[in-house]
Parts: C-alpha cells; structure tokens; sequence
C-alpha cells in the first residue's frame, strides 16, 4: 500500500498558485468575457506594478528610475519570476522586449487575460518611472506564439498609426529628458 505523502503528484506551491490564477482567468473569461476579464486582472496587475516599483525604486534609493533602470528593471522582476524576458532593442522612444518562456508556463494558454498582469506591471513602473507608456503584446504565448514579443512606448503618439495596447499614465508628463540613462533625483 502505497503512503498518500509517497504518492506521485506533480503539486507543489508553484504549481498551485498558477493553477489558481488560470483557474480565475478561466471563470472570469467564461462569466464576463475576455475584455472584461482583462479589465479585472489589469487593477490587479496595477497594484502589484506599483508594489514591484516601490521596491526597485527603495532598494537602488532612487526616487524615479531612468529609462535603462526601467528596461533593467522589467528583465529583472520576470527573471525573477521565471520568465525568460531580454532585451531586443531600446531607444528614448520605446522597450522592446522579449521572451522565450511565461511565468505561469503552461496555465497561460489559453488564457490571454493573464497577459494583462505583464501589460500592467510593465505600464505601471515605466509610467510611474518616465510619466507615459503604452504596452503592446505583439505577440505571446497565451495566444499561441513561441513566445512573448512586448512593445513598451514611452512617448504618446510617437508611432503615427498605433492604435493597440495599453496607455499608462504618471504624475509627471513624459519628456525626452526623463529618458537619460542616469538616476533621477528629485
């Protein structure tokens, strides 16, 4: 007779833990829609966007972090959190960014308003950072890509014709000049 703490479940809190999230995007998604769903899990994502901000922003003692520190940043939280994010390209215009695997692996298939808590966090700090973003999922996993392709605008309207993802807003108007490379000390 086999012990049922012998016994060969593939469970672990990782592992729970994205199935719950699956599981409320799930029942969202089939209760209210896909927008809807999206909605919800975006207020989510915002609070845990200014959470992950104060705490970057705390442990380099800065008050905003530059657009490099941002970029850092964003490849940084997901590395933490096993997303296997990287830098394609920046500029003082835009944060391409890529990735060849999603922190909630597999749960996210299927499900792309579990994408909103990347567009969120990502729009929340570079927003909240640089005064403006507007998030685009390219592509991503959760619809079916290889993996995830994330657009992050830093300036409105800098590309005539963008009409997708998500705009962000800060308290301070986004200028060229909040893009340098260093530290922002107020």
């Amino acid at each position: 007779m086999t012990h049922v703490m012998d016994a060969d479940i593939p469970l672990d809190r990782d592992i729970f833990l994205r199935t719950l999230v699956r599981e409320l995007a799930t029942s969202l998604e089939s209760i209210v829609g896909l927008a809807e769903a999206s909605g919800y899990i975006s207020v989510v994502g915002q609070t845990v966007g200014a959470h992950i901000d104060d705490m970057y922003t705390s442990a380099l003692a800065v008050d905003r972090l530059s657009r490099r520190q941002v970029a850092d940043v964003l490849v940084d939280l997901k590395q933490r959190i096993r997303g296997d994010f990287y830098i394609i390209e920046q500029d003082d215009r835009k944060i391409v960014l890529g990735t060849r695997s999603c922190p909630f692996a597999e749960k996210v298939i299927g499900r792309e308003s579990m994408c909103m808590m990347t567009s969120n966090v990502f729009g929340t700090i570079a927003a909240r950072n640089l005064g403006y973003a507007q998030v685009e999922l390219v592509e991503t996993i959760a619809r079916g890509a290889a993996g995830c392709r994330v657009v992050v605008h830093l300036v409105p309207g800098a590309e005539a014709g963008r009409d997708s993802g998500r705009e962000y807003f800060g308290d301070a108007p986004p200028t060229l000049g909040s893009l340098a490379a260093g530290p922002v000390v107020e």
